[in-house]
């Protein structure tokens, strides 16, 4: 039987008033170590020995930003637009990879460069050639600066584009899940393009200095 309110009128049943308790909560992150509820822009971890990216809330965050050895590191999540970075056609000609969109980082367990670019079954590896990318570095030394394992060059040739910048790999990685997620067909469609200019465009107005 539904009650009644004061002013006469049906007033909610009691399965009616539960219910405005148990309706689905937006879902919200986790922290993957501890658990705690995070905030949609998050700190990540990564376990060096798979490239695997892991949320983390601050407090555990700032246990693994050192330098030492740990089963994670912490990715910076600065954001530099490099200008002046020195990349001609030839040398990028030189990298041997099959699009004009890739990033590059120095792997610890590898002892080595890798190059990784995107496509629409996800990040696929290419091989550096060690002179190419020496030379490169003799070009632009602040490649010697990026920290190991969590932060690369990404660089993007596309159509017009001359642009490199230096990111975590969080970045590479959610730039990778946007072309596979949106990519249609032989071309991508207009729909991953405009996914993939937006990105950049994002990129630009978050850069920081720190």
């Amino acid at each position: 039987m539904n009650s009644v309110a004061r002013d006469g009128k049906p007033g909610l049943t009691a399965l009616a008033s539960l219910r405005r308790f148990v309706r689905p909560r937006a879902v919200r992150e986790r922290c993957e170590l501890c658990d705690a509820e995070i905030a949609d822009e998050h700190s990540h971890l990564v376990e060096p020995s798979d490239r695997r990216l892991v949320c983390a809330c601050e407090a555990c965050a700032i246990l693994f930003s050192g330098q030492g050895v740990t089963k994670y590191r912490r990715v910076p999540r600065r954001v530099r637009f490099l200008p002046d970075f020195r990349l001609s056609d030839a040398a990028w000609e030189g990298l041997n990879l099959p699009i004009n969109l890739a990033f590059f980082l120095h792997s610890t367990p590898a002892g080595r460069v890798v190059a990784l670019y995107p496509s629409p079954a996800g990040a696929t590896e290419s091989q550096v050639a060690p002179e190419e990318w020496e030379a490169l570095t003799a070009e632009n030394p602040a490649l010697r600066d990026f920290e190991p394992d969590v932060e690369a060059l990404l660089v993007n040739r596309i159509g017009e584009a001359r642009e490199c910048y230096r990111v975590g790999i969080d970045e590479c990685y959610k730039l990778v899940g946007l072309i596979r997620t949106h990519w249609r067909g032989l071309s991508g469609g207009q729909a991953a393009w405009d996914e993939i200019g937006r990105f950049f465009a994002g990129l630009k107005e978050r850069e920081t200095h720190a």
